[in-house]
């Protein structure tokens, strides 16, 4: 792999909370984790993903299909959304957060949704490993952790590095949406993604609101708040 796309996770762009799931969690990981969960080698923490590993995902899916990626999915009402709107794609969803990765099978399950698939590990590092050059037709960043304090900007998932891994799996034409509703990040994403020349805006500034993206209950309580949610698009160059 090219030294200019490897990207080192020392320092992740999450916290790990509690994996305690509740009953219906639980219910829907035992129902679904099998069929719709992707297990991948682990590297030295547990959200980690080995150096080596590697997915064969027309196998995965049993079909050969634009691939479309979601990193951070929460409790997936985007990934149900966009998976039931895009029949045609294949869906691969990170989350490290496994209580909310449970949710999202329940929820999929509860739509009658099959193209989708989860894999609980680090999606920054794993758009590294098991995604080649030029391999994604569509990314999606949804609010991403701003990590409001300064000290803590360097754990933001949207910098130079990623950026820069993400432009390389994207296939020619294929689009990276992201929102957030934190002023100052808003404005570090544009300026990295304004930055880096494998990626071009798709507007003159901010995009419109991604259409297919649900308005979630977070995004909900971040508007009541009085916070502006800012949409970007950049397309592979």
């Amino acid at each position: 792999m090219p030294a200019a796309t490897r990207i080192h996770r020392d320092v992740v762009s999450y916290v790990r909370r509690s994996g305690r799931m509740n009953e219906s969690q639980q219910r829907a990981w035992d129902a679904h984790h099998d069929a719709w969960v992707v297990d991948l080698p682990r590297g030295e923490r547990l959200t980690s993903v080995a150096g080596d590993a590697r997915i064969d995902w027309t196998a995965v899916f049993g079909r050969e299909a634009p691939l479309k990626v979601e990193i951070g999915s929460g409790t997936g009402h985007a990934l149900t959304a966009l998976a039931e709107a895009m029949p045609e794609a294949n869906l691969i969803a990170f989350e490290v957060f496994t209580p909310a990765v449970a949710s999202t099978l329940g929820r999929l399950a509860r739509h009658g949704v099959g193209n989708a698939r989860l894999v609980v590990a680090d999606g920054a590092q794993a758009l590294e490993t098991v995604f080649g050059e030029g391999t994604i037709s569509e990314l999606w960043t949804f609010f991403p952790d701003p990590w409001h304090k300064a000290r803590h900007h360097k754990r933001r998932l949207v910098g130079p590095a990623f950026a820069r891994l993400a432009a390389s799996r994207l296939a020619r034409g294929g689009v990276w949406h992201l929102a957030t509703d934190a002023d100052d990040y808003a404005e570090a994403m544009r300026e990295v993604l304004d930055a880096e020349p494998g990626v071009v805006n798709c507007h003159d500034g901010w995009a419109p609101r991604y259409d297919l993206r649900p308005l979630t209950k977070y995004e909900r309580r971040g508007l009541a708040a009085g916070h502006t949610v800012h949409d970007l698009a950049y397309r592979r160059a």
